[in-house]
This record gives C-alpha cells, structure tokens and sequence, in this order.
C-alpha cells in the first residue's frame, strides 16, 4: 500500500490541484465524473470546477447530466442566450419533482451562471456549450414537448401525435398505474402508438429541421428526442414491475443512447466532433463491469460508453469517510441534513481514511501500484435517501476500483449540499426522479 500512496496528489484547494486529473484524461472525448451521493457540496463543486476547465482548456462543448430531457433544455436555452430566463435561478425552474435539490442546489446555481456567462463570449452562438438531460422519467412532459413542438411546424402531425398519445389519457398521468395495469394484463400498452410516433416524427425530422421560420433548428432535435424519450419511458414503466434488473438497464440503456445521440448532433451541428462530459451517480458510471451489481446481470452508463468509444472514455469517480449529506429518509420526503456515518470497515472509503492523507486524487489508469487495490472490497453509494440504520444493506455493495473508474477523488469530509429551498415543491403526477433506485 506504501507504493499506491506515492502516487497521489494532496487536493489543497488551488488551482494546479486537477492539472494530473487533465492529463490523465488527455485527448478524451467522453469524460464522465460521478458522485458518491446526490447531496454532496465537494461532489458538485470539485465535478464544475473540472468541467470549467475541460470546456476552457480542453474545448468541451457539452454538460450531459442525470435529469430528465425537458427539465435539462430549458437550462440549455438559458446558458446559451436563447431562452426567456433573465436569471440562473429562473432556468433551474423547471425541476420540481422530489428530489429538488439534485439539480435545485447552490453549487449547480454558480456552474449555470459561469456557463452562460462564457457563453456569451462564444460567436456563431451554435458553437456555444449546452447543458443536456440523459434520464426518461419525463413521459408526460415529453409528450406535451412533442406535440407543441408539431403545432408549431406541422399542425397535422401535432393532431396524429395527440391522437396516440391520448391512449395514457386512462391513467391519469400515473405513470406507475400504467406499467402495473399493462404488465399484469389489465389493459393493453401504448407501445405501438408510442413507437409509431418515434416513427413518424424521425422520418420528418431532417425535413422540420430545415425550415425556414423563427424556430430554432436545434428545436427540432430537441422534440424527436422528446419522441425517443416518451418510447424509452412506455418500455421502462412497463418494466418496474418486472425486477429492479430489467428497468435499471433499461434506463440505463436510454441514457447511454442519449449521449451517443447527442454527440452525433453535436458534430453535424458544429462540424467538430462532441466533447462531451457527464455528471451522473458513481453507480451509473463506474464500470458495472467491477462491480457486484454488473455480477448479477446489470449494465450501467460507464460500461456501455466505455464499451462503445474504448480509449476515448474516462471514468472518474468520488468517494467520502464521513460529513454531512442532503437527503431525504423516504420517498417525496423533505430534504435533511444529514449525518454521514464513518466508513465501514473492509471498505475503500474507510482504507483511504486510514491513509490520514486529507483530500486527495488517486489515478488508477497506467498506475502499475493500482493493482493493490484490485481485489473487491466494499464501496458506498447514497442516492437521494439515506438510511444510516441499514447502512450495509441499503449502501454499500461490492466492486474493484481500479477496474471500475480511471481515477477517484476522495474527499475525507464533506458537506451537505445547499439546496435552494428548504422544503419540497408540490409533488407532480411523474415519478420522481432515480426512482425506484435512489441513484
């Protein structure tokens, strides 16, 4: 372990603490940092101030983060001058489902004002960074994006679209009572309509994007992956009830897809290749590979990109021994700050504290000394509950870190999270976001 310890680098707080971090990362274009929890100020601020210098230093030109398609686009039209915000707290509007705080939160607040600020520097504006939302628990938003988009360009399609989209309408916008009617053959699924409409809409796609008018070309994109989401999320309601198996990779999958999605128009938009960097849980990007969960039959977003671009993919993950954390103790739960039990002991999180070498980066890529670390041991993950009562059951799980991220930050003691409100906005008839998962 002497060895290992050699090669990492203190983090002190100033500005040459990440330059190994970059040049690790070198000439990747996928570079996907996580989190050890959803409610950690040192996770989101240490992942902005990377991603700050990947978008000034290395020419990255997308943030893609774990928040749905809709509630993600108007942050996008905000930071690059296109949309009706005046202010970065008025683009975070549109995250109102439990948990608020993932995206409604101070550190996320400062990233937003930073990007638009730099944005507005940038000319032609669509060389601009976006900021992207890769889940799909947005069915009913989605499908509201998809036809006001139509009534725009093509009121026809608009009134096709609201036709089949209408076959929800039984539900009530309780997406957890459809999948639960369609699996157990209550009634029958929307997912001819849904698919038709995916259909349709990319078959017009290209067609929409090049008329003339006052809608913006990346509008249309924008809705076909409304389209694309709205098929995505059918599948996945449908397959909660199936096993926690079956809808972590289905979304999982979705996300994965999205990002590929969008670096493909990234590059026909811009005419250089996408630069990509995404912020999601440790869980979906740390390779599944690595881990006890990728034993039992998962596939995460770390693995499929990595499987997908190879070289062109860097994982960075975060781990923490104790501190504070926001998050909630059940579902649609208030936000709590919350004490951080100390780590387990067997754990990484407990080894590194052990080390008593403070807040520092580990790379685990070409780091011959890594392969002490190789054998599994335990490795925590707080979504957006916490149960410190059940902490071994409901927290921690099995993996090999070298194997599962390029480099891992640890920071010994952390922080909750400043969310932006102290209480819950009304809950909405979608389902909340990570769920059933937490992460």
């Amino acid at each position: 372990m002497n060895d290992i310890r050699k090669t990492l680098t203190p983090l002190r707080g100033g500005p040459a603490d990440f330059d190994p971090l970059l040049r690790l990362i070198g000439n990747a274009h996928f570079v996907l940092i996580g989190e050890a929890s959803h409610g950690t100020h040192e996770f989101y601020a240490t992942r902005a101030e990377i991603t700050r210098r990947l978008i000034t230093e290395r020419g990255f030109n997308a943030v893609a983060v774990e928040a749905d398609w809709p509630d993600a686009y108007r942050v996008n039209r905000f930071v690059r001058g296109i949309g009706g915000d005046a202010a970065p707290v008025e683009a975070l509007g549109d995250f109102k489902r439990f948990p608020t705080w993932m995206w409604r939160n101070a550190d996320v607040l400062d990233f937003v004002g930073w990007l638009r600020d730099f944005n507005e520097a940038i000319h032609p504006e669509d060389q601009r960074v976006g900021f992207y939302g890769l889940d799909l628990y947005s069915l009913y938003t989605s499908m509201e994006k998809v036809i006001s988009y139509l009534e725009q360009v093509d009121p026809e399609a608009a009134r096709r679209a609201r036709h089949r989209y209408a076959c929800f309408e039984h539900y009530g916008e309780d997406t957890q009572a459809y999948g639960y009617a369609t699996t157990f053959g209550l009634t029958e699924s929307c997912e001819k309509e849904v698919v038709s409409q995916l259909v349709e809409f990319q078959r017009m796609a290209g067609e929409y994007a090049s008329r003339d008018g006052h809608i913006p070309p990346d509008e249309a994109f924008f809705a076909q992956q409304n389209a694309r989401l709205v098929a995505s999320a059918e599948r996945y309601y449908r397959s909660m009830f199936a096993g926690r198996i079956s809808s972590w990779n289905l979304r999982d999958r979705h996300m994965a897809e999205t990002i590929t999605t969008l670096a493909d128009h990234l590059h026909r938009r811009t005419r250089h290749d996408a630069k990509i960097v995404v912020w999601e849980h440790n869980s979906h990007l740390g390779d599944a590979r690595a881990t006890e969960m990728g034993r039992s039959g998962e596939v995460n977003v770390g693995q499929l990109v990595r499987e997908r671009y190879g070289e062109d993919t860097r994982l960075i993950g975060f781990t923490t021994h104790a501190g504070t954390v926001t998050a909630a103790s059940d579902w649609d739960g208030p936000s709590e700050r919350k004490h951080v039990r100390p780590a387990m002991d067997g754990s990484y999180e407990s080894l590194f504290h052990q080390w008593n070498q403070g807040n520092f980066l580990l790379p685990l890529r070409d780091n011959d000394a890594a392969v002490a670390l190789e054998d599994p041991r335990l490795e925590r993950a707080i979504g957006v509950i916490y149960l410190p009562q059940s902490e071994r059951v409901s927290h921690y799980f099995h993996a090999s870190l070298p194997q599962q991220f390029d480099a891992v930050l640890h920071y010994d003691v952390t922080r909750a999270v400043e969310p932006l409100e102290r209480w819950e906005i009304v809950h909405t008839p979608e389902v909340p976001e990570t769920y059933p998962s937490t992460l």
